[in-house]
């Protein structure tokens, strides 16, 4: 049996580090299970990596230097498969403000941007920022099972839809795309001329033994002529403080457009993001191969218990991300992010994601905290 070189059981204190996780509920004995980042510890190497920076002793303007470069080309190349140019890659704060950035760089004020929902909140509210037309798509659920319902997206889409935003692997129902709904969504693009961002800041986070990211840009040419993809180190290795995002953006076109739009809004990134990203991708897969495995157990523990402890809950099958999707209308709570806030758990509101009566658990937690929340879920569901 091999020996475990980090140590995901261990309980650190956030409180008074400007958490914004843990801050919502301070002097509250309320476990923050909402948003997505994890209570664990970063590799080791990108605290070094910080200190190094640190010693040097001037923080001027940064740009994007060679080595993070490079390391994030190895990155997309060693994990992904994808021979990236550097002249691609477009730099941003995080994902949200270039997701903005791509709601603004299409159409005119009321274009359409279309999405599938539920999805991560900050789809949804991008193009209201953008002065642009929402559209949005439930996702289909055969057998607990999600995907794309193919006939309502063609009812739904306008001759002044622009853009589509796919979340891949998709946040909060946690599916990971085959290549199969890939080509069905390029498909779509190209039938209707929509640029296709791709979202895929959670691909490192696969749980499924056996099932492996497909990047969008895998599909070649025509893929590469329409998207834009979204990548940062954020959520695989509990970055996302530092603030260090990236797109990829293949067409001259598209790239230019993007740049255009991002300009006096994206500035230099943080050195210490740039310090961080470039650590990550080079030191970090050992410590993400002990991850995978601790919130698979983690995934595996809230589905179990979701089955068999609490009755009117239902969560389906997931694959990647550490973000379980729980829908709890057989509850028939009012208000059933405040009733389980009373029981001292903190979750997301899945009206936030487009489809009230479900809610969103963050298990990205040692197994004690993990098991402490569920058991207060429990005793809330018991006692109603």
């Amino acid at each position: 049996m091999l020996a475990h070189m980090f140590d995901f059981d261990q309980v650190i204190d956030r409180t008074g580090t400007g958490s914004l996780k843990w801050d919502k509920y301070a002097g509250r004995d309320i476990l923050p299970m909402w948003v997505a980042d994890m209570d664990f510890a970063s590799p080791p190497e990108v605290a070094d990596a910080l200190r190094a920076r640190s010693g040097h002793g001037v923080f001027g303007y940064t740009v994007p230097y060679e080595e993070v470069t490079s390391d994030v080309l190895a990155y997309l190349r060693r994990q992904h498969g994808l021979d990236v140019d550097a002249s691609w890659l477009a730099w941003s704060h995080g994902l949200v403000p270039a997701l903005n950035i791509c709601c603004r760089m299409v159409g005119a004020s009321g274009s359409g941007i279309m999405t599938c929902i539920p999805v991560y909140p900050p789809f949804l509210s991008a193009p209201y920022f953008s002065d642009r037309k929402r559209i949005t798509v439930p996702l289909a659920n055969a057998g607990g099972r999600w995907g794309f319902d193919w006939d309502a997206m063609e009812e739904a889409v306008t001759p002044e839809t622009e853009l589509f935003i796919l979340c891949h692997p998709h946040n909060p129902v946690g599916r990971t795309w085959t290549r199969e709904d890939l080509e069905g969504i390029l498909d779509f693009c190209e039938r209707h001329d929509l640029v296709l961002v791709s979202d895929e800041i959670h691909c490192d986070l696969v749980l499924d033994e056996g099932v492996k990211h497909i990047p969008t840009l895998a599909l070649g040419e025509r893929a590469a002529a329409r998207t834009v993809t979204l990548h940062a180190p954020s959520k695989t290795y509990n970055l996302p403080g530092l603030a260090c995002a990236y797109a990829v953006i293949p067409d001259d076109g598209l790239r230019a457009r993007f740049q255009r739009q991002a300009r006096g809004v994206i500035t230099e990134i943080n050195a210490f993001g740039y310090a961080g990203c470039a650590a990550a991708y080079r030191h970090g897969e050992p410590w993400r191969q002990e991850l995978i495995p601790y919130l698979r157990a983690n995934r595996d523990l809230v589905h179990a218990f979701v089955r068999d402890e609490l009755p009117g809950v239902t969560m389906h099958p997931m694959s990647a991300t550490y973000l379980a999707w729980l829908d709890v209308r057989a509850l028939q709570l009012d208000n059933p992010v405040a009733f389980f806030e009373a029981a001292g758990v903190g979750l997301s509101n899945g009206a936030d994601f487009g489809t009230p009566g479900w809610l969103r658990l963050n298990f990205g937690c040692p197994r004690s905290v993990l098991r402490e929340g569920l058991e207060r879920m429990k005793r809330a569901v018991a006692q109603r």
